[in-house]
């Protein structure tokens, strides 16, 4: 860590993900939770064709106190430095911060952010950071390894069909059609926040949500519809994590869309779930099953569906739907407002994050220190 008393928090968010505009908004948030005696900012954008740089007009904004709906992508360029720290340069930035960070924020949302990318690059860099490592990362973002996941480990979760661009015939639609039915969700694999999501309920609609699918991944999923709750619970914590009360999302379309979730915000957001106590408790429990059957770390929000009896059906309970490592961190994202109404503030929940970020590195740096001794 830097000897200066404040700790320097280098806030990672674009990205070239279809949720660079999610991220950039989730970037102003976790900025305006932190504590300025506490934490130095440095913010950093990455363009949308993956070019790194110091956002000077999120800087500003932070040192004048003005911030922004989302911070803007803009600046000189800041390469990584073969030392292993972020080469931090600019006239803007104090001597102590171009030598050295102390903790990366990514909130970089999807592909080239969520999946294990940047995560590899700063293990490489020797830098320590917010959220799962690299195979926690990659299991949760790829749908499909992550549904192989849930049922490797027993976890209940809704009937799936795999496809792949280059692979798909005919028969994989017949396929679907007879395992799953009408209608059915089609989702491609690695990407977040609904992007790319569509409800078919004929095949020509398959046949159109698979094509939008294939345009942001060569992998897709293709769900059952599910009649159920959407709940959704959050988790923090690496060894022995904690899961918070669960929250339960009345959907203002069809589905929970990115419209809802970040621009519309026509979504009902019911915090905490209204289920009796058996069944919070055994969400959370299911919660923190998902995390570690991912081998996830730090922070995710599990999302899940719950089939409940009625109308002359067998319900089957809590679904997991899937884990998601970076969730938002919007004014109104559930991942920070569950910890709120659980008992843990919005700052607090960035100090126990960035805690958990620097508790990792320091066991990690011993046993790398270790092997090399060996």
């Amino acid at each position: 860590m830097a000897s200066s008393e404040r700790i320097h928090l280098v806030v990672l968010f674009g990205g070239q993900s279809a949720e660079h505009d999610v991220s950039r908004v989730s970037a102003v948030a976790v900025a305006r939770a932190l504590d300025p005696a506490r934490y130095e900012v440095v913010p950093v954008g990455i363009t949308r064709d993956g070019r790194w740089l110091l956002a000077e007009a999120a800087r500003a904004a932070l040192l004048s106190g003005a911030l922004p709906a989302a911070f803007e992508v803009d600046g000189p360029p800041l390469p990584m430095s073969r030392q292993g720290t972020l080469a931090l340069v600019g006239s803007g930035v104090s001597p102590e911060m171009r030598s050295a960070c102390d903790v990366v924020f990514p909130l970089l949302h999807g592909p080239y952010g969520e999946d294990g990318t940047v995560q590899g690059l700063l293990e490489l860099a020797g830098l320590p950071y917010v959220g799962s490592g690299v195979l926690g990362s990659a299991v949760a973002m790829d749908k499909v390894m992550m549904k192989r996941a849930f049922t490797a480990c027993g976890l209940a979760t809704p009937a799936h069909v795999p496809l792949r661009e280059g692979d798909l015939t005919k028969a994989d639609l017949d396929r679907v059609e007879d395992v799953l039915g009408y209608p059915c969700f089609v989702k491609p694999a690695n990407l977040g926040s609904s992007v790319g999501v569509s409800k078919a309920r004929t095949r020509p609609e398959l046949e159109e949500a698979v094509e939008v699918a294939l345009r942001f991944d060569e992998w897709v999923l293709v769900e059952e519809g599910i009649e159920g709750r959407e709940i959704e619970v959050a988790v923090l914590g690496d060894h022995r994590p904690e899961a918070s009360l669960p929250g339960e999302i009345i959907p203002g379309a069809d589905f929970y869309s990115y419209e809802d979730k970040y621009l519309d915000d026509r979504a009902e957001l019911l915090i905490p779930a209204p289920l009796d106590a058996e069944r919070s408790a055994e969400v959370r429990r299911l919660a923190v099953a998902a995390f570690e059957a991912c081998r996830c770390e730090s922070m995710a929000r599990v999302d899940f569906f719950f089939e409940e009896p009625g109308a002359g059906r067998v319900g089957r309970g809590f679904l997991v739907n899937e884990v998601n490592t970076i969730p938002g961190f919007t004014p109104i994202s559930m991942y920070p407002r569950l910890w709120e109404v659980t008992g843990l503030s919005y700052p607090e929940l960035i100090n126990r994050l960035v805690g958990l970020a620097l508790e990792r590195h320091e066991r990690r740096a011993r046993r790398a220190g270790r092997s090399r001794d060996a």
